[in-house]
């Protein structure tokens, strides 16, 4: 046990319909695993007028649920409760669609190509066609959900990597996702069961994501890297590997542990959650070997 001499109790800690964060059951590491689309509490004063069904499309569902069992391998795991459709933590807080907004944003915005599709830190839409809304949002009301919800997801999350970081003088970050399997019209062929975001090779050490991407290919997994899903906000803001922060974005195929129509789990889903155990458990030995 490399850091036997770091045990550390299980504290579970929360910020009731907001987030959750589980610590190390035993022996700590400097890994920290977060899944922040995997919420699915509606908030009251949320007051869409879309389909339910439809807007939980929007989920990363079970996910939280895949990697569960990082606290037993000396990570923490942290999860959002609120769902991604009432504000995004991947997007940045001025990261904002304007076509939303009744009034005047009191600082300057920069909306990137997904949210002027409507899928900014607050979505206007559930899909192309289907307005969330049947009207305009407050900037009061925006500005309320990003302290809510934005401003202590990231603050946990910053607290957790930040604390490990000066401990050990470095830290590896997984941010977890799901993805439909449908991905965009260009898709052709076969769509991968995993893609590994590291924003080019910016946001972690190219071998962190090679190491990743090996495990699961031995595992009898397709994965692929950098394609479509590179990595958004939460990677950019942790990943600075030069000075130990390392953080990789991983997504798998929905299809591969759920119907993507009901959300409900298949056949598959605990061989799945098998496999990314053993990739969580892979990870501590590659943590304790690099450390």
């Amino acid at each position: 046990m490399a850091w036997g001499d770091n045990q550390v109790e299980a504290m579970d800690f929360e910020i009731p319909g907001v987030l959750w964060r589980r610590d190390p059951d035993g022996a700590e590491l400097p890994l920290v695993f977060d899944s922040p689309h995997s919420g699915s509490l509606y908030p009251e004063d949320f007051a869409f007028t879309c389909p339910l069904e439809t807007l939980r499309r929007a989920e990363d569902a079970y996910v939280d649920e895949l990697y569960a069992a990082a606290p037993n391998h000396g990570a923490t795991l942290i999860g959002a409760l609120f769902p991604r459709s009432y504000l995004d933590p991947n997007r940045a807080v001025d990261d904002i669609d304007t076509a939303l907004i009744d009034g005047e944003w009191p600082s300057p915005l920069r909306p990137s190509h997904n949210t002027r599709a409507g899928l900014g830190l607050v979505r206007r839409v559930a899909r192309p066609s289907t307005p969330i809304y049947d009207r305009k949002l407050t900037v009061d009301e925006v500005l309320g959900r990003i302290e809510r919800c934005h401003t202590p997801y990231h603050r946990v999350l910053d607290e957790a990597c930040g604390r490990l970081h000066q401990k050990y003088g470095a830290v590896w970050h997984i941010n977890c996702h799901s993805m439909p399997s449908k991905r965009s019209a260009r898709d052709i062929g076969r769509p991968a069961d995993f893609v590994l975001g590291d924003r080019d090779g910016t946001t972690c050490a190219k071998e962190f994501t090679e190491f990743v991407a090996g495990v699961l290919r031995r595992r009898g997994y397709d994965v692929r890297i950098n394609e479509i899903y590179k990595g958004v906000e939460i990677v950019k803001r942790q990943g600075r590997p030069a000075a130990g922060r390392h953080s990789l974005q991983i997504e798998v195929d929905r299809a591969l542990y759920m119907d993507q129509k009901t959300l409900n789990r298949n056949d598959n889903f605990t061989r799945l959650r098998d496999d990314i155990t053993h990739l969580i458990a892979m990870l501590g030995e590659f943590v304790r070997q690099h450390l």
